[in-house]
């Protein structure tokens, strides 16, 4: 394929999806991540696109959403193995929120095999996966149904999550930077899962890495309020990934890195050290055991 080919291929991804990976758009145009950043940085200086850690976006620093059908077909063995890991720490008996999103669907597919489960969603993705697990009560908000990500919003999702506690809320988001937190394209999005948020003890992000670094218009969570982040391993080649980890990091997030090429002995979470243990009040418990022996983190409140 020429270059003027596959960078107009490339062009069209973006357009169409509003954000896409380097390593999406190199699988598509079947060439290598080192050419695809050079074409992407080529299309930037036309003003055709924007670069972000280790994606492209629309031009104009802020995506645009991109509706299920291509979100479905986006970073795909990143979201199974961030799902697999969040997965993980989730115990028999507990009560957690999964929000709108491909890769919390990919959770909740997992999440059916857990007994005792009750999981309170707003995502009729999430209600649809967990439909035939026997063992697992699903709760859904009220609300009203939108379309391109087949979940609820509005006043009647927020007022039916009012008074509700669980342990940990398990959210997905457009974009995620250590000085915004989770951010969102639409403001009823970010409405919902605010209130979601408000309604555990504990915040987990599942987000891929080209999500990083990227800010989008709603702020969904901010910073100080994000427990742990589960995201995929970078391309070697990303030199601002890895930063921004550190940054979420110093702001007392605890990060977990999944490799999503690697042989089954090697499927283990790195864990980005923190500088030090995020505040909590009340009693804390002890989350599952992780793969790497590491553990969750504990289940009480934290301070809002």
């Amino acid at each position: 394929m020429f270059a003027a080919e596959r960078r107009q291929l490339i062009l069209e991804m973006v357009r169409a999806n509003g954000a896409v990976s380097l390593r999406e758009l190199a699988r598509v145009v079947q060439t290598s991540e080192v050419t695809v950043r050079r074409d992407v940085r080529a299309l930037e200086a036309e003003g055709l696109l924007d670069r972000r850690h280790g994606g492209a976006v629309l031009p104009g620093g802020f995506t645009r959403e991109s509706g299920f059908p291509q979100k479905s077909h986006l970073a795909t063995a990143e979201k199974t193995a961030i799902a697999d890991a969040a997965a993980a720490m989730v115990q028999e008996g507990e009560a957690v929120v999964l929000g709108a999103g491909t890769t919390t669907q990919e959770l909740a597919r997992r999440l059916a095999r857990v007994p005792g489960l009750t999981v309170v969603t707003n995502s009729l993705l999430v209600a649809q996966a967990l439909a035939h697990a026997n063992r697992v009560e699903v709760v859904m908000t009220g609300g009203t149904l939108r379309g391109s990500d087949y979940a609820l919003v509005g006043s009647g999702a927020e007022q039916s999550l009012q008074g509700l506690r669980v342990s940990r809320a398990f959210l997905s988001g457009s974009g995620l930077t250590a000085e915004r937190g989770l951010s969102t394209s639409n403001m009823l999005s970010a409405s919902v899962d605010r209130a979601l948020v408000q309604s555990a003890g504990e915040v987990v992000v599942l987000a891929d890495h080209s999500k990083l670094g990227t800010d989008t218009m709603f702020q969904t969570v901010p910073t100080d309020m994000i427990t742990h982040l589960v995201t995929d391993e970078p391309p070697a080649a990303d030199e601002r990934t890895l930063p921004e980890l550190q940054a979420l990091a110093d702001r007392g997030v605890q990060v977990s890195v999944v490799p999503t090429q690697a042989s089954e002995a090697d499927q283990r979470r790195r864990d980005v050290p923190m500088p030090g243990q995020r505040r909590t009040r009340g009693a804390t418990g002890r989350g599952p055991a992780l793969p790497d022996g590491g553990r969750a983190a504990g289940l009480g409140p934290r301070g809002r």
